[in-house]
C-alpha cells in the first residue's frame, strides 16, 4: 500500500500553522485554534476507498470461494504476536492501518465459506451486507424520528409483515434488539409486568415467588433472564422433553401443579420453535391450550425456526403460534441477514412494550414536537442506543421478495434431508435421529470401533472422536462443524445447512473431509 496523508491534522502542528497568521480575531481556546477542520476530508474519501477494495478481495471473494480456506487457525498466544494488539500513544500510518485490516479479516473465520456449518448462522447475504455499510456510513440510533427517519418507517413496515406472518389479524407490536437472549428477556419482563405491574416502581418487593416453565431443551438464556431480573435460576422450572426434544405438555401442566401447590406464581411458559442441538419444535397449540387454562403468558423462543414460517411447504412446524403473547424472531439465522438482526414480536395493541419499559427521557421524548411522536419508539426499548437492524431485513427482503425468501427456506431444508439420506448410506455414519429442520446430528464411527457393540466401552471411545476431528479441521482450515454432547449421549457432530451458497458437492465434501481426518482413530 502507498502511505497516504494523515486523516488528522496534528493539534499541535495545526495550532503552529494557524498562530502565524496576523488576526488577533481567531478564536484561541486552551491553546488550540477552532478556526478550521482537523480532519482531512479528501484522504479520509481515500482511505476508505483502499479499505473497501480489501474488503471486498478479502472478506467478500475470497471468505466465499470455496477454493479457500475456512480459517487460518492460530492460538491465542500466536495471534496475539501476529496482529500486534497494544495501543500506545502515537498513531501508525495509514497503510499499516490497512495491512491491519487485512490481517483482521485474513485470521477471522470466514463464516460466508461454503464449508461453515459451525452455527445457526451462514454465508454471505449480499443486499443485507449493503444494508449494514449503509448503517455504519449513516451512524444513527433508533430511539426518534428526528435523527433515524427513515429507518424508523423500515422497522415499522417489517415488524407489521412478520406479525403478518405469525397470524396475529388484530395486529401487535414489536422491536428489534441486539439478539435473541435480549427478546426473550424482553418476554420475561413483560410477561412478569403483565402479572404484576406494580413491579415496575416497586420492584421484587411488590411480587410473589415467580416462577417460569421451560423445557430442558431451551436456550440458556431463559435462566440469564431469570438471573438478570431476580427472579432466580432456582424458579425456572424445567419440564422434560421428549426423545426428539419436544416438550411434553402433560410434563408441563405437572410443574404447574407442583408450582402452585409450593405457594409460587407461574407466570410465564418459553416454548421453543427450533432447539439449538436437535432443531426440535415443541407442540405449541397444545401448550397455548394449557397456558389459556392456566392464564399464563406463552412465549415462543423460534430465534431459529422462525423462518419456517416463511414456506407453505414447513410452516406446520409452528402450528398453533398465532395463540401465543410474544415471540422471538432471529432474520440473521436462516434467513441469512446480517449480524445482528433479531426481532421481538407481541401480540398486543395496548402499547404493553411502552409502558412496561418507558422511563420518559425529557430529552428524547418530547411531547410538543412539531411531527407525530408516536413516531418515537425508543422508549419500548431498555436500550437507549439502538442499531437500525430492521433494515438489514428490509433491504434483502426488497430485493428478493417473499418468494425467493421461501425458496432459500425450501432449498435448506431439502439439503438437510439429502445430508441425512447421504449419512444413512455411508458405512461409518450414524444419524442421532431423522432431521426435523435443518439441523443434522450424527457420529461418525471410524474402522477400530466398528465392531465394538453397543455399550458404554463405544460410547466412552466414541465420544473422543469428534473433538479430534474438529480439532484437525480447523488447523487444516478446510471447513467448521460443530460438535456437543446431549443427555446421556457421547460427542456427535451438528451439521447446520442455510445458505444458498452451499451444493449437494459441499455436503458431500463435508462427509468424506470427516471420514478423511477420523479413520485412523
Amino acid at each position: 500500500w502507498v502511505s497516504k496523508p494523515r486523516l488528522h491534522v496534528h493539534e499541535k502542528n495545526f495550532y503552529e500553522s494557524q498562530s502565524n497568521v496576523a488576526d488577533s480575531r481567531l478564536p484561541v481556546i486552551n491553546n488550540f485554534v477552532l478556526n478550521g477542520p482537523t480532519v482531512d476530508v479528501h484522504a479520509a474519501e481515500e482511505f476508505v476507498h483502499q479499505a473497501m477494495e480489501i474488503i471486498m478481495d478479502e472478506a467478500v471473494r475470497k471468505s466465499t470461494d470455496v477454493k479457500e480456506k475456512v480459517c487460518e487457525w492460530r492460538s491465542p498466544e500466536q495471534l496475539k504476536e501476529l496482529l500486534d494488539l497494544e495501543l500506545r500513544d502515537e498513531g501508525e500510518p495509514e497503510a499499516k492501518i490497512l495491512q491491519r485490516c487485512s490481517e483482521a479479516i485474513r485470521y477471522s473465520i470466514k463464516t460466508g465459506h461454503p464449508h461453515f456449518f459451525n452455527q445457526l448462522y451462514a454465508g454471505m447475504e449480499p443486499y443485507s451486507m449493503v444494508a449494514s455499510f449503509i448503517i455504519e456510513a449513516t451512524k444513527t440510533s433508533l430511539y426518534t424520528y428526528e435523527v433515524a427517519p427513515v429507518f424508523t418507517l423500515m422497522e415499522e413496515a417489517v415488524l407489521r409483515k412478520m406479525i403478518e406472518m405469525v397470524g396475529w389479524k388484530e395486529g401487535g407490536d414489536g422491536i428489534f434488539n441486539p439478539g435473541g437472549s435480549m427478546s426473550n428477556m424482553y418476554a420475561v419482563n413483560l410477561a412478569r409486568y403483565r402479572y404484576c405491574r406494580d413491579i415496575k416502581m416497586n420492584g421484587l418487593f411488590a411480587a410473589p415467588r415467580m416462577v417460569i416453565l421451560t423445557s430442558q431443551e431451551c436456550h440458556y438464556s431463559i435462566s440469564k433472564a431469570a438471573a438478570l431480573l431476580g427472579i432466580g435460576t432456582k424458579n425456572v422450572y424445567v419440564v422434560p422433553s421428549d426423545k426428539r426434544g419436544k416438550m411434553i405438555p402433560s410434563a408441563l401442566e405437572d410443574q404447574i401443579k407442583r408450582a402452585k401447590s409450593e405457594g409460587a406464581v407461574p407466570f410465564m411458559v418459553n416454548a421453543t420453535a427450533g432447539t439449538t442441538v436437535l432443531g426440535a419444535f415443541d407442540p405449541i397449540d397444545e401448550i397455548a391450550d394449557i397456558c389459556e387454562k392456566y392464564d399464563l403468558w406463552l412465549h415462543v423462543d423460534a430465534c431459529w425456526g422462525g423462518a419456517a414460517l416463511m414456506s407453505n411447504k414447513h410452516k406446520h412446524l409452528l402450528n398453533g403460534i398465532h395463540r401465543v403473547n410474544s415471540m422471538a424472531w432471529n432474520p440473521h439465522k436462516m434467513m441469512m441477514a446480517s449480524l445482528q438482526c433479531s426481532a421481538f414480536l407481541v401480540r398486543d395493541k395496548t402499547s404493553l412494550l411502552q409502558h412496561c419499559h418507558s422511563a420518559q427521557a425529557s430529552y428524547l421524548f418530547q411531547q410538543d414536537k412539531f411531527y407525530d411522536v408516536s413516531y418515537d419508539t425508543g422508549d419500548k426499548s431498555v436500550q437507549c442506543s439502538r442499531k437500525p437492524d430492521a433494515f438489514k431485513f428490509w433491504l434483502m427482503w426488497k430485493a428478493l421478495g417473499t418468494t425467493e425468501m421461501e425458496q432459500r427456506v425450501d432449498r435448506a431444508l431439502a439439503l438437510a434431508r439429502y445430508l441425512a439420506q447421504e449419512i444413512n448410506k455411508r458405512e461409518g455414519f450414524q444419524l442421532l435421529m431423522e432431521p426435523e429442520f435443518a439441523n443434522v446430528c450424527f457420529w461418525y464411527i471410524p474402522p477400530s470401533l466398528r465392531n465394538l457393540p453397543a455399550g458404554p466401552e463405544l460410547w466412552e471411545k466414541l465420544h473422543t472422536v469428534a473433538p479430534v476431528v474438529k480439532e484437525r479441521m480447523m488447523k487444516k482450515g478446510s471447513m467448521m462443524v460443530g460438535y456437543q454432547t446431549h443427555r446421556d449421549k457421547p460427542n456427535f457432530f451438528r451439521m447446520v445447512v442455510i445458505s444458498p451458497q452451499v451444493s449437494r458437492e459441499d455436503l458431500d465434501f463435508a462427509l468424506d473431509e470427516i471420514q478423511h481426518l477420523g479413520k485412523d482413530l
